[in-house]
C-alpha cells in the first residue's frame, strides 16, 4: 500500500530517478527552459526549486562555499553549479518562490504523453516585458474591495453645483458679452 507516499516514483529505481533529476535539473539550468513529459516536470519543479532557494542564503564567504558544494551534491554538473549562483541567482533574488514556471504542450505523437515545457520564470522575455510594463503603468492596489473608491467617485459626480454659482464664473459673463 502508498499510505502517506506522495512522492512521484516516475517508475523507477532511486538511483535511476535521481540520475534522471541530476540530468534535468542540469539542462534546466543550463538552456534555461527544456521540454519533458508533464509527470517529469512536476518532480523537477519540486527537485530544482530548493536548490534555486540555496542560492539566495548565501551571506559570508563560508555560508556561499557550503551552499555551492551541497547543490554541487545534487546537481554533480560544476558548470551548472557555477551558472546557477552567478547568472540565476542574482535574477531571482528578490523573488520570494515559485522560480519555474510549467506549460502544458498536449500530447505526445507516439505514446500519448502528456508534454510539458518547464522553464525558469525570470528568463522568459515575452512574459517579463509585459509584466514590467503593466507595473508601470498602473501601481497595485492596496485591497481587493473598490467599494470605497467607486462610492466616493458615484457622490462626487451626484453632487449638483447650483445655477448662482455657474453664473459667477467669469467665463459666463464673457461668453454674453461677445453674444452682444
Amino acid at each position: 500500500m502508498r499510505h502517506g507516499n506522495k512522492n512521484n516514483n516516475l517508475s523507477r529505481t532511486a538511483s535511476h530517478r535521481k540520475a534522471l533529476l541530476m540530468n534535468l535539473g542540469c539542462q534546466l539550468i543550463t538552456h534555461k527552459r527544456i521540454t519533458t513529459t508533464l509527470a517529469k516536470a512536476k518532480v523537477l519543479r519540486t527537485y530544482i526549486e530548493p536548490l534555486i532557494t540555496k542560492t539566495k542564503h548565501a551571506d559570508s564567504k563560508e555560508a556561499i562555499m557550503h551552499e555551492h558544494r551541497i547543490v554541487f551534491s545534487y546537481l554533480n554538473d560544476k558548470a551548472a553549479v557555477k551558472e546557477l549562483f552567478t547568472v540565476v541567482a542574482p535574477k531571482v533574488a528578490g523573488r520570494p518562490g515559485g522560480y519555474t514556471r510549467i506549460i502544458k504542450l498536449g500530447k505526445r505523437v507516439g505514446d500519448n504523453a502528456e508534454l510539458a515545457m518547464i522553464e525558469l520564470v525570470d528568463f522568459n522575455e515575452i512574459y517579463g516585458k509585459g509584466v514590467a510594463k503593466a507595473a508601470e503603468a498602473e501601481p497595485a492596489k492596496k485591497t481587493r474591495r473598490a467599494g470605497g473608491a467607486k462610492k466616493k467617485a458615484a457622490i462626487e459626480d451626484a453632487v449638483v453645483v447650483p445655477p448662482a454659482a455657474e453664473e459667477a464664473t467669469p467665463e459666463a459673463p464673457a461668453t454674453e458679452k461677445k453674444a452682444d
